[in-house]
């Protein structure tokens, strides 16, 4: 299997706050990957180090082939049209259509031509199963059909890896399942999916590969864990 994210001894700060310390992990192409932990585990601050909000401090660590501690800012617009990023609270455009906010997306990141930009709109929307909202307000959407827009926007540029940051965290029971479905199919489609989450039910409904923020690094969750309660893992604080 290829290596698609590794991070070696990596320590992770917010500001001068060291978050995680000495992180190793390891995240194969193609994989569907849950980051859990409790509120203030360093969930958020491991996707952020992907996507090189928070930059890499001490260690190693490299994705889709840009290596994190070396990568010249010039070079962050490049990593970042590999990864597709989903946001628990969708950051949508609200003074515009659901088209003409992926369309804004698309020119941002280099698209010229108008038939091009409209034809791969059409084919995120049909992927998320919206094929039909494109001249709908944000506003006029339900929470889960925002966050398949969101989904939709992540896929504009055809991202190697989407990374979720509690994509489900404002959705009831039946419309995260959907969601899961969605991603579930993005997946299966050979991208990566990496979801930091708190959602219990869903990790036991969509099982896969688990690693948890806890005191302050990043730790494997073996299969025979499946047996014990996650739920003390996650709701002491959920975030």
């Amino acid at each position: 299997m290829e290596a698609i994210i590794e991070l070696k001894n990596a320590d992770i700060y917010q500001r001068e706050n060291l978050v995680l310390k000495d992180v190793n992990l390891q995240v194969e192409k193609g994989e569907f990957l849950y980051i859990i932990g409790k509120v203030g585990s360093g969930k958020s601050s491991l996707l952020k180090t992907f996507y090189v909000e928070l930059p890499l401090i001490e260690g190693d660590g490299e994705i889709v082939g840009y290596p994190l501690q070396s990568l010249k800012r010039k070079d962050i617009p490049f990593l970042r049209r590999k990864l597709g990023i989903i946001f628990q609270d969708f950051q949508l455009l609200i003074d515009r259509s659901v088209y003409k906010n992926l369309e804004f997306v698309l020119k941002a990141t280099g698209w010229k031509q108008e038939r091009a930009i409209k034809d791969r709109i059409r084919e995120v929307l049909e992927i998320v199963d919206m094929p039909h909202s494109g001249t709908k307000m944000p506003h006029q959407l339900s929470g889960g059909e925002q966050q398949r827009i969101v989904i939709a926007r992540a896929l504009l540029n055809n991202p190697e890896i989407i990374l979720a940051d509690e994509p489900t965290g404002n959705l009831d029971p039946e419309t995260s399942e959907a969601l899961l479905h969605v991603l579930k199919g993005i997946n299966n489609e050979g991208k990566t999916v990496i979801i930091a989450t708190h959602d219990y039910p869903l990790i036991r409904k969509f099982p896969a590969r688990k690693v948890t923020c806890e005191n302050g690094t990043v730790r494997e969750v073996g299969e025979e864990e499946d047996t014990i309660d996650f739920e003390s893992l996650l709701n002491d604080g959920m975030s």
